[in-house]
């Protein structure tokens, strides 16, 4: 075709697609086929320079087909013009632009289930940007998307432009939300091992019921359905179907579009368990005789491949930190399907020897990099190991700055050399808090506490805090350091005030006004030790005494044991205390498995009147019962203490508040102190009166506590935010720690006083209790009846507590 004298037609491009370019005959045209100049009409935003930019075509280029196509496309795909036409007058081409109207604003109107922030986070669409149809169409999708997410299918949303003056629109998304799409049934085919009940405990999802308004689980969710997928197959590996396999997991709208039906096909296959176990290793220094102590598994149990997956990770970490930082681990099976064992190898090798390069910090605009730095478990010129891109991740989310967290690598200046990236996104670290309750012990209760976890970004924990309750006030400063001196150092200071009003069950009140010096370090992962220095001064007090009975009478029911009112008036207490921990436990809160040991002591007498050491050890462990359950709800635990406290000098303040206490929460079904030495009688004209009509609590010397506890879901208790807890508590407390012992008998008796309950015999409750995870707070119930008591021991058959912060 020829252009010498062509001449091109108008053509526009048009919102749905561009048009073709036409032509009519060529004419004679004076120049030839040359583009000699453009000029752009129509825009009154966008620079002329800009446009001639985005332009495929330009002066001194013929005007040759594809180009000006070409050109046509790259103008529209700007997402700037609402309408574009190249036309040609001679040899000038001429471009006639309409441009895309600005948004003013972006309007949701009738969206209740999402708020307008969480939609405008989605949509793409900005106020003062460009409008596009396009632009529009794909947010009005992503809404969509949004409402899918929350079980809302039959969801519409309805994009309005409103056209405005200066060529400026508004876009209203109309949004019929409709009612959520609930899941109805939940069938699975091709189980034969398992019961269908058995294998909806198992997933997240579930039908819709009554009792499942606190939950989102009834909700169909594609994604979840997907995770469900995993967490079957993860379950028949555990309970050794090796040849599981998900046939399909699908999920069909009912017809009336207001319910789904979720159908999960499975191939269980036949149930295998172990054979032949061995270590085979090609790493220098490390032999198979090394590693079979701790091989954590043993011949013909069912065949369980989380715990293959967690035994091969446990070795690969001990070699790691015994000094052979590159070793790698590996589990190979080998299937007898004729006698359905498997014979397993843990196979040792040398991984690729990679170290670090570069650790580079992003995404932190408060956060020092030291702070993160000192949390990852690896340096510039460090051995860099599977475990530790895991292990970096970990740490920096479990300081709490982060909403989100990403560790990165990439490629290094040598393939033995690798740069990481930690990525983070920070949140809100402050914390204001105002709360209320009820307690047992403490009555109605109110708190406010105002915290900074990381204080200036530099990881420094500090607050205050207050409490107000009908038997109890108290209010707390307390600074901690993670990090003091940029060493392994925990470093803090409490400042604190507590008064505390025994009448309920005492006859005096105290109060104590103090200070604590703390200083922690870690030796590795699992064993650390602190240091803790206390500085309190102290008042017990706050009784009638035999002086008041001479002025009135009636007060006599009032005065407490002698033994109480030894203790009252002022003390100071100077205490240096000490603890070791060595902690195995899968996580802090709510432990699964693992176990755990602490031992310490209590030096009083660096100053102050009370001259006193304790010494105290406790110990836990906690046994998974997923093997017999199949549950990860199902956790044994077993618990015991041990402590005695003895006085180094006579001249020492024996302050009745120092003493080991027992019942409450370390022996259930008593009262708090319930279980010890105990006076309640003094006598005053010769005749014994009962303090408050009660004996009054001592507290001993040396105390003992053991626990088993049963940890179990409730039916309806992953919807409802339901535990449940069986127990068995025992223990006992004996040794009379007073000034001086009224035992000394005169003609009339005045000055013997008793103390009963000061023996060893074991005490021994069992119960139940429940724990709630309410909207309104965390709701613990504890309900004990003794199975061996002594006389006069003090009983509680049920504690409950529940408080809420908002």
């Amino acid at each position: 075709m020829l252009f010498a004298s062509a001449c091109l037609l108008p053509v526009v491009l048009g919102t749905a697609q561009a048009r073709s370019v036409r032509h009519q005959a060529p004419a004679s045209v004076p120049g030839g086929n040359i583009i000699q100049a453009i000029s752009v009409k129509g825009n009154t935003r966008i620079e002329t320079s800009t446009v001639l930019s985005y332009m495929v075509a330009q002066p001194g280029d013929t005007f040759n087909q594809d180009d000006l196509d070409r050109s046509l496309k790259t103008l529209y795909a700007t997402g700037l013009f609402k309408d574009v036409t190249l036309h040609r007058d001679g040899n000038t081409l001429l471009v006639d632009l309409v441009e895309n109207p600005i948004v003013n604003r972006i309007v949701f109107e009738g969206n209740h289930a999402l708020k307008d922030e969480d939609l405008r986070k989605e949509i793409s669409l900005r106020p003062r940007a460009v409008f596009s149809a396009q632009t529009t169409a794909a947010d009005r999708q992503k809404i969509l998307n949004q409402y899918a997410s929350k079980a809302r299918f039959g969801a519409t949303v309805t994009p309005q432009i409103v056209k405005l003056s200066h060529n400026r629109v508004d876009v209203i998304f109309n949004i019929n939300e409709a009612q959520q799409t609930l899941i109805k049934k939940i069938v699975f085919v091709g189980n034969h091992a398992f019961s269908e009940a058995r294998l909806a405990q198992v997933i997240s999802s579930k039908e819709t019921i009554w009792y499942r308004f606190f939950s989102s689980s009834d909700e169909y969710n594609p994604e979840r359905v997907k995770y469900d997928a995993e967490l079957l197959r993860r379950f028949y590996l555990h309970n050794g179907f090796v040849d599981f396999h998900m046939v399909d997991a699908t999920g069909e709208l009912a017809p009336d579009h207001k319910s789904f039906y979720i159908t999960f096909t499975i191939h269980e296959g036949d149930r295998y368990r172990l054979g032949k176990m061995d270590v085979r290793s090609s790493v220098r220094h490390v032999t198979p005789e090394m590693l079979r102590p701790h091989i954590e598994l043993f011949p013909h149990q069912i065949y369980d491949g989380t715990a293959i997956q967690n035994n091969t990770k446990n070795m690969q970490e001990w070699l790691q930190a015994s000094g052979h930082p590159f070793a790698m681990v590996r589990s190979e099976i080998a299937r007898n399907p004729e006698k359905h064992i498997v014979d397993l190898l843990f196979d040792v090798t040398e991984g690729p020897h990679v170290y670090v390069e570069r650790i580079d910090i992003n995404g932190n605009t408060i956060t020092h990099d030291d702070v993160i730095r000192r949390n990852l478990p690896m340096a510039e010129g460090d051995p860099y190991t599977p475990f530790d891109r895991k292990y970096s991740k970990l740490g920096l989310q479990d300081l709490g700055y982060f909403s989100s967290v990403s560790v990165d690598q990439t490629q290094g200046s040598a393939p033995d050399r690798v740069n990481v990236s930690a990525n983070v996104v920070e949140k809100p670290t402050g914390e204001f808090s105002l709360g209320g309750g009820y307690s047992t012990d403490v009555g109605i209760l109110g708190n406010a506490s105002i915290k900074q976890h990381n204080l200036l970004g530099t990881g420094v924990d500090a607050g205050i805090s207050g409490t107000v309750a009908y038997y109890e006030k108290q209010a707390d400063i307390s600074v901690t350091d993670p990090y003091f001196l940029n060493r392994n150092l925990v470093a803090g200071a409490d400042f604190y005030f507590i008064q505390n009003n025994y009448q309920t069950y005492q006859s005096y009140k105290e109060s104590q006004y103090g200070m604590s010096l703390r200083l922690g370090y870690a030796y590795n992962r699992y064993l650390s030790q602190s240091w803790n220095y206390t500085l309190v001064d102290r008042q017990v007090g706050n009784f009638y005494d035999a002086a008041a009975v001479a002025e009135d009478p009636s007060l006599i029911q009032y005065v407490p044991s002698i033994y109480v009112q030894q203790s009252a008036g002022w003390s100071l207490l100077s205490q240096i205390s000490t603890s070791v921990t060595y902690d195995r436990r899968d996580r802090r809160m709510k432990p699964h498995s693992g176990y755990m040991f602490k031992v310490g002591g209590d030096f009083a007498g660096l100053g102050g009147n009370s001259k006193y050491a304790r010494v105290k050890a406790d110990g836990a462990y906690y046994l998974p019962l997923d093997d017999l359950t199949g549950n990860h709800d199902w956790t044994f635990q077993f618990k015991g203490g041990v402590g005695y406290m003895g006085d180094w000098s006579s001249s020492g303040n024996r302050n009745i508040i120092d003493n080991f206490y027992l019942g409450g929460e370390n022996l259930r079904g008593f009262l708090q102190g319930g279980v010890g030495p105990r006076s309640g009688h003094l006598k005053i004209n010769g005749v014994y009166i009962p303090a408050q009509g009660q004996e009054d609590l001592l507290g001993g010397r040396f105390m003992y506590t053991a626990s088993a506890q049963l940890n179990f879901p409730l039916p309806m208790g992953d919807d409802l935010g339901v535990s449940g807890r069986g127990f068995i508590d025992a223990g006992s407390l004996a040794g009379v720690r007073v000034k001086h012992l009224y035992t000394n008998r005169t003609n009339d008796g005045d000055n013997y006083t008793p103390i009963t309950g000061d023996n060893l015999i074991p005490r021994v409750s069992g119960g139940l209790g429940v724990s709630w995870k309410s909207p309104f707070g965390l709701v613990n119930i504890d309900g004990a009846v003794p199975i061996r008591k002594e006389h006069g021991d003090r009983l509680y058959p049920l504690r409950f507590g529940f408080g809420q912060q908002f």
